[in-house]
């Protein structure tokens, strides 16, 4: 379809394409000139404390939900995108290129239902997931707590979602074309660990043509034994079948680009046990390291919630998953390429991931925290 001049050309999703104006209404751009707050910051101010007024996982589904419906409207989108625009930052990680470092960590987007909305903020990459083959319930509720006075959150969710096949068909499909996006995946919680590695080969299989990467996930606190399969031989064991499976693949496949696998740790490894699972990474030949998973580690927090079972994620997490980055950057002589995450809230965190040998970084619980403009305000204010 040929636009005109004066226009730019959209797809919603596998829909039809559409023609839209190339330049917003002016009410729509006056903010920019007046040097205000752009719409949607001056809007989440209002609408945090209301969501936060939810559950907590109450409030996450309806965002997601407000996501997938700005995604499946090519006008919305175009505007979203406008408003979040931030300059490219672009960077070659895993034979892979990302317009820009900070990408969307696993767990916002469980079921893929929601990355057409999610891309219009900024991110460089999103990462869905943890998905896994069969779908389940997850952990009893409530299952999300928020310790606002920490930023910080815990969850015991235990990889709920509809399953493999649902969302492949979320993610299939044209999308734009400088979004990378990832696939986390786990084992299902009623599989054993003696039998975890056919629950990841399944989803080798499945998601091999569809994603941009493979995040293998051993590192959640709340599927009981999964840390168990970080673990020296255990974990080169897993590794060692993923990749023969890879390969497989790229074998009956000719043409088809080989697909780069990470590894998400646990922020709770002590010296030895990184030692060991960076030593099985590197031997099955994987191609990089997501560090790092939530922790179990509860100090110094002051929220309420703090005692409750689960990962925490947010603020809190940063100094032991920016030590986490350091250490995987000096034992690897940085030669295994490493996203970091866990506390990620503004530029000056990310320039630390990124001084410390990270090669992309990924946020969470400061995009709840913070809203929508999250990105485009650590972008702008990089180094």
């Amino acid at each position: 379809m040929q636009c005109s001049p004066s226009l730019t050309c959209w797809q919603a999703g596998s829909g039809a394409a559409r023609c839209l104006p190339k330049k917003l209404p002016r009410c729509a751009l006056s903010w920019r000139r007046r040097g205000e707050a752009s719409p949607a910051k001056s809007m989440y101010r209002v609408v945090r404390p209301l969501l936060f007024r939810l559950e907590p996982e109450t409030a996450h589904t309806l965002t997601v939900h407000l996501l997938r419906l700005a995604g499946r409207l090519a006008p919305v989108r175009f505007v979203l995108s406008k408003w979040f625009s931030a300059p490219e930052r672009p960077v070659q990680a895993f034979g892979l290129k990302f317009k820009n470092p900070i990408g969307l960590a696993a767990g916002y987007d469980k079921d893929g239902l929601a990355w057409r909305g999610l891309a219009c903020l900024g991110f460089g990459h999103i990462e869905i997931g943890t998905v896994t083959p069969l779908a389940q319930p997850g952990n009893p509720k409530p299952r999300v707590y928020r310790l606002v006075e920490d930023r910080a959150l815990v969850n015991r969710m235990g990889f709920p979602g509809k399953g493999a096949e649902f969302v492949a068909r979320q993610i299939s499909g044209a999308r734009p074309p400088d979004l990378i996006l990832g696939v986390n995946i786990g084992k299902n919680k009623a599989t054993s660990l003696e039998a975890a590695a056919e629950d990841y080969l399944m989803l080798v299989r499945q998601f091999a043509c569809l994603g941009d990467y493979l995040a293998i996930n051993v590192s959640s606190p709340n599927t009981e034994g999964l840390r168990r399969l970080q673990a020296r031989q255990a974990l080169e064991d897993l590794l060692r079948q993923v990749a023969r499976q890879r390969q497989e693949l790229l074998a009956a496949q000719p043409g088809v680009s080989r697909m780069p696998i990470l590894v998400k740790l646990s922020p709770d490894l002590n010296d030895d046990e990184l030692h060991d699972a960076l030593d099985a990474i590197v031997a099955s030949g994987m191609d990089g390291v997501i560090a790092t998973n939530t922790t179990l580690q509860r100090q110094g927090l002051r929220s309420r919630h703090a005692r409750e079972m689960g990962g925490m994620s947010g603020a809190p997490l940063f100094s032991c998953s920016l030590a986490m980055v350091q250490q995987i950057n000096r034992l690897t002589g940085g030669s295994l390429p490493v996203i970091g995450v866990g506390g990620v809230g503004d530029a000056s965190d990310v320039q630390a991931m990124l001084d410390s040998g990270a090669a992309l970084v990924q946020v969470y619980t400061s995009l709840v925290y913070q809203g929508p403009g999250l990105v485009q305000r650590i972008l702008r204010r990089l180094k």
